[in-house]
């Protein structure tokens, strides 16, 4: 797509469709309701789009293709390479918000969604400073890491040493010399991990409570997405005879190294919300004892941290690459609308069957690569509210 879009007359629209939060998934529902001449206005709690990736590691590239990341109405630059670097994901979104010309009000947080008070359709978001904001419909995009979770471990607090969420995390230079362990064995623990041991960490330990699938991101040329993409509307059962002969043949076994190869299938894991982990050295950081598999942690006893096998080690640092909340309870007030583990029901074009017009994007965490969903649940979104709107 070239040029820039021609921009419809929404000023006839003075109750817009409100999309909370300024990442990919916001900005892709906003540009996308734009194109059908319907007013979006963007509301965001920092001061800038895409925050969280702002606030992620150095290091990070997306796991998925440039191609099949990019949202709607505008193609990643080739510039960024096939794996784009996160600075690049900032300037991507930055320059999407400004070539979609969408309406972002920044430095607001919405802070409950209720139903419109006079029984009409539509709702009520109320913000900071007082604010109070009526929609005809609401997305709901705030994102899938936003709040840092760390376990309440025994004898947390009584560690001496430095101890951190992932989401702090920027680069190993604050660690280098030092005995690290890290916690969580997901793309982020397993990538932190290779981080430390190749930017001067004396020792890098890594505490696995699951014992992860390991995928190459990519084989001959041919990138994980492409075959997550493909693989998404099989049985599950043969998806994960598939993945486990896959995984034989191009992943080493590394239960010598205190890495087994896990028991539970592929795609039955992420049913279960557990993606699989994109090697990005972890395997030969494994392999050369650079990265050290340990037991779970299971608490803390001053400077030791007892491990699940009954072992103690004495990091000098802890990182908890330990996930994050959704933390949409406060938000949503008494709309039951999430699971009993605080995720939405619905999600893309659905709404709930009590709240209609409610929408949610990015909770999900999909084989298929989030950025790809993310677009297309924009277009299916922006279609469903266009669908609602009177004639």
């Amino acid at each position: 797509m070239s040029g820039v879009p021609t921009a419809p007359d929404l000023s006839t629209q003075p109750r817009p469709v409100y999309v909370i939060g300024a990442g990919p998934g916001g900005l892709a529902v906003a540009a996308a309701l734009r194109a059908r001449g319907i007013r979006a206005v963007v509301v965001e709690k920092s001061e800038s789009v895409g925050a969280s990736w702002r606030r992620h590691y150095d290091r990070l590239h997306l796991h998925t293709t440039r191609r099949l990341s990019a949202l709607p109405g505008l193609a990643m630059p080739r510039r960024f390479g096939r794996w784009v670097a996160r600075e690049n994901v900032v300037r991507y979104l930055e320059k999407y918000a400004e070539f979609h010309e969408l309406e972002i009000a920044t430095g607001i947080e919405v802070t409950r969604i209720e139903p419109a008070a006079d029984s009409s359709p539509g709702w009520t978001l109320h913000a900071t400073g007082g604010r109070v904001m009526a929609a005809r419909a609401v997305v709901v995009a705030t994102g899938f890491n936003h709040t840092p979770f760390v376990p309440d471990w025994p004898g947390r607090d009584t560690y001496p040493g430095p101890l951190a969420h992932a989401a702090e995390y920027r680069n190993p230079a604050p660690y280098a010399g030092r005995d690290v362990l890290v916690v969580g064995v997901g793309n982020t623990g397993a990538e932190i991990a290779v981080d430390l041991a190749e930017g001067g960490a004396a020792r890098v330990r890594l505490a696995v409570r699951t014992a992860p699938h390991i995928l190459r991101r990519s084989t001959a040329g041919w990138p994980s997405q492409r075959t997550g993409i493909l693989v998404r509307r099989l049985p599950v059962r043969l998806v994960d005879r598939l993945g486990a002969i896959v995984g034989r043949l191009s992943v080493p076994d590394l239960s010598a190294y205190g890495l087994p190869r896990p028991a539970t299938g592929l795609y039955s894991r992420v049913k279960q919300g557990a993606i699989p982990i994109q090697d990005v050295g972890l395997i030969d950081a494994v392999r050369t004892g650079r990265v050290e598999p340990v037991a779970a942690v299971v608490s803390f006893d001053g400077a030791e941290v007892v491990l699940a096998d009954g072992s103690r080690i004495t990091p000098d640092a802890v990182i908890a690459a330990t996930g994050y909340r959704r933390a949409l309870e406060g938000l949503l007030g008494t709309l039951d609308v999430l699971d009993d583990r605080g995720r939405p029901r619905t999600h893309g074009a659905k709404t709930p069957p009590d709240a209609p017009g409610l929408y949610f994007t990015g909770f999900t965490n999909p084989i298929s690569g989030n950025l790809r969903e993310l677009a297309l649940d924009a277009e299916k979104i922006a279609k469903s509210i266009a669908r609602t709107l009177p004639e």
